[in-house]
């Protein structure tokens, strides 16, 4: 019986996660965290029974404790309340599904209390990459990756370990406005953004993936998973999203991982590995798909994307300005403040606007978050 915990049950990832949970009986959920969405989190929590239950939003949190007053289950609120998640006993692996900067610090107790990261927080390695990969390898624990681009590249070089990496080919749907111009960008609305072509998602990185800043964050979180440089990643874009990721080799030989775009499939892969499980649904039919198609990116158009390349390629503290400026940006989006093709202007004008610290400790990757929100919000 492997016993989990899931930060950010309610969202996408941990929702789906809890679908894998209720099909395979071999896995148990020890705790579950939420940001504020307590009706989900008390169904969850009779449901699923945990030890432990975390709200991040203090009146949430008071809500909930009063539901729940007639089972027994611990319920903890905000930071600490992760991070005694994070250092659990009870937990082998801790699935990080939470949205932004948040997951750092829970994902290092994690790592240093011993326990597997199922890493479905991107901005982790984005803004502390440089921290979080050496302290895994220390203490002797597995990142095993959720993003369906990652698992695939991952799933790529299992058994490939004295082959150093060519290329990796990372691909992307294009999203929503694939084959757009900046100007009918123009005209986007909030409905047209949020529908997806082919993933089902949150609305943060739904809108991510129509900036393709969602490639961005995901172009520096492969350099640090797979220890690669920048100008070894190339994204390629690929609207069918059947070919989750490649991986090239010396030789040119190119590794492909395929499958239905099922988020499932990934984070059951991390929850097992090495072992892989069955699953009923989602069977890949090539013969219903008939062809597979590749573009280059526009990074024109979508240049959101390209200041990805120039903020991992500055490193420092560059990645987590990109990444604070986006979050906040996407959120003014969503709450009708701004127009969409406004997102990436206020990703350049904070990158532009910041002087880069090198090697940033983890003090100094969350001040420089607290300053980018600073700097949007006297302008917003």
């Amino acid at each position: 019986m492997k016993k989990i915990a899931i930060m950010g049950s309610t969202g996408s990832i941990g929702r789906q996660t809890l679908e894998i949970v209720r099909k395979e009986k071999d896995l148990q959920v020890v705790a579950l965290a939420c940001s504020s969405n307590i009706e989900l989190m008390e169904q969850q929590i009779r449901e699923f029974k945990p030890r432990l239950a975390v709200v991040w939003d203090e009146l949430a949190w008071k809500i909930l404790c009063l539901r729940l007053n007639d089972i027994q289950v611990e319920i903890l609120q905000g930071m600490d309340g992760l991070l005694a998640m994070a250092e659990m006993e009870e937990s082998q692996i801790l699935v990080t599904a939470l949205v932004g900067m948040i997951g750092i610090r829970p994902t290092i107790h994690g790592i240093q209390a011993g326990k597997d990261i199922a890493l479905a927080n991107k901005e982790t390695l984005v803004t502390a990459g440089h921290l979080i990969m050496p302290l895994a390898k220390t203490y002797g624990v597995k990142i095993l990756p959720v993003d369906s681009e990652h698992s695939a590249i991952f799933q790529c070089l299992s058994g490939e370990e004295q082959n150093p990496i060519e290329r990796i080919l990372l691909t992307a749907s294009g999203g929503p406005f694939r084959g757009k111009t900046s100007d009918e960008l123009k005209l986007v609305t909030k409905e047209q953004a949020l529908k997806h072509p082919n993933w089902a998602m949150g609305n943060k990185i739904t809108i991510d993936s129509a900036t393709m800043v969602n490639k961005g964050l995901e172009v520096m979180e492969a350099k640090w998973l797979f220890g690669v440089s920048l100008d070894q990643i190339q994204v390629v874009v690929h609207p069918q999203s059947v070919i989750h990721s490649m991986v090239e080799f010396m030789d040119g030989a190119v590794m492909a991982q395929m499958g239905t775009p099922d988020m499932k499939i990934p984070i059951q892969f991390a929850l097992f590995y090495p072992e892989r499980k069955w699953i009923s649904e989602g069977k890949l039919d090539l013969f219903q798909i008939q062809q597979l198609t590749f573009e280059k990116p526009d990074f024109h158009t979508f240049y959101g994307l390209k200041m990805a390349y120039d903020a991992g390629t500055a490193g420092g503290s560059m990645p987590t300005v990109y990444n604070a400026a986006n979050e906040m940006a996407v959120d003014l989006f969503l709450r009708n403040k701004i127009c969409f093709h406004e997102i990436p202007e206020i990703i350049q004008a904070a990158l532009e606007s910041h002087r880069t610290v090198i090697n940033p400790n983890l003090d100094q990757i969350l001040a420089t978050e607290q300053e980018t929100y600073e700097f949007i919000q006297g302008k917003y």
